[in-house]
């Protein structure tokens, strides 16, 4: 990794310092000690936390003068910001720099980046580390939060080789498996394991809270729900920019999620006991296969 960035970057600019750019910036500082890293965030409070705990060296009060000479560029922000982002950034680039993101979604922010960021384009490697928790900021940002993680790279026709090689080092580095896979196929993969499930907690806990009696529903409440609801826990405005980027793929599968339960009501309905054990029972053998596997 020290070679890899004595021949390319030595400058990182991180644009939105909150759990994932900053803890990106821990993870590479500790696998090449002599980056600096500049940091920029719109939430002053923040960015000054950015720098009182070292996860940047400098921080600045707009994000073109954070990207002036940097060799690589991280945008760490909602993907409904992304494409501001890159308007403000794309007349300061580096002509050299590498430009990564790490939205949830992708056909959104590859979209944008081929619109503002012009010849800079073959130099953008989109891509999503999954992992996180429902606490944002810079405070829940750690150096290990990628280590055994996956990182999805989504490069496209006309990404240049050289800046999809090293951002995979530079994630390997950070301790995370590194994938490839279409931006389409990433969309639909992703909507299903982690968009989907959010909009379902988010909407079982708003029927709930908006209920007159909902303190004493919430009350009585208990492990199961705490654990299907902890990602309603997560940014709002994080996760209305996601559902709007992949609304294709989330109203697909909204509609055929809503086909298992109509399946179920009519077995409930219809008494149907052996029938729901063994809807029960498919669930159960996948989940238990999924999380047994190594």
């Amino acid at each position: 990794m020290a070679e890899l960035f004595q021949k390319h970057p030595r400058r990182l600019a991180v644009i939105g310092v909150g759990l994932i750019g900053g803890s990106f910036a821990l993870a590479l500082r500790e696998a090449a000690r002599e980056v600096h890293i500049v940091g920029y965030d719109r939430d002053e409070i923040n960015l000054a936390a950015a720098r009182h705990m070292g996860v940047v060296n400098s921080t600045v009060h707009d994000a073109a003068a954070a990207v002036r000479d940097a060799d690589m560029v991280m945008i760490a922000v909602p993907v409904g910001q992304f494409e501001g982002v890159l308007q403000e950034i794309a007349p300061a680039l580096n002509p050299s720099a590498i430009i990564t993101d790490v939205g949830s979604t992708k056909g959104s922010v590859v979209r944008a980046a081929q619109t503002m960021l012009g010849s800079a384009f073959e130099r953008f490697v989109p891509g999503h580390p999954i992992a996180g928790a429902e606490h944002s900021g810079v405070r829940a940002a750690r150096a290990d939060l990628f280590r055994d993680r996956s990182v999805v790279l989504t490069p496209v026709e006309g990404t240049h080789e050289l800046p999809r090689d090293i951002m995979r080092k530079c994630w390997e580095a950070c301790g995370a498996r590194v994938e490839e896979m279409t931006v389409t196929r990433h969309d639909a993969i992703f909507g299903v394991v982690s968009h989907l499930p959010h909009l379902l907690s988010f909407a079982l806990v708003y029927d709930i809270a908006t209920r007159v009696d909902a303190d004493t529903f919430f009350r009585f409440a208990a492990s199961g729900f705490r654990d299907f609801t902890r990602i309603a826990g997560s940014s709002p405005e994080m996760w209305r920019d996601i559902g709007l980027a992949n609304r294709d793929v989330l109203l697909l599968e909204i509609t055929r999620y809503r086909e298992h339960l109509e399946r179920l009501s009519q077995l409930l309905t219809q008494q149907d006991g052996a029938a729901l054990e063994a809807f029960f029972r498919v669930a159960r053998e996948a989940r238990r296969s999924w999380t047994e596997t190594p």
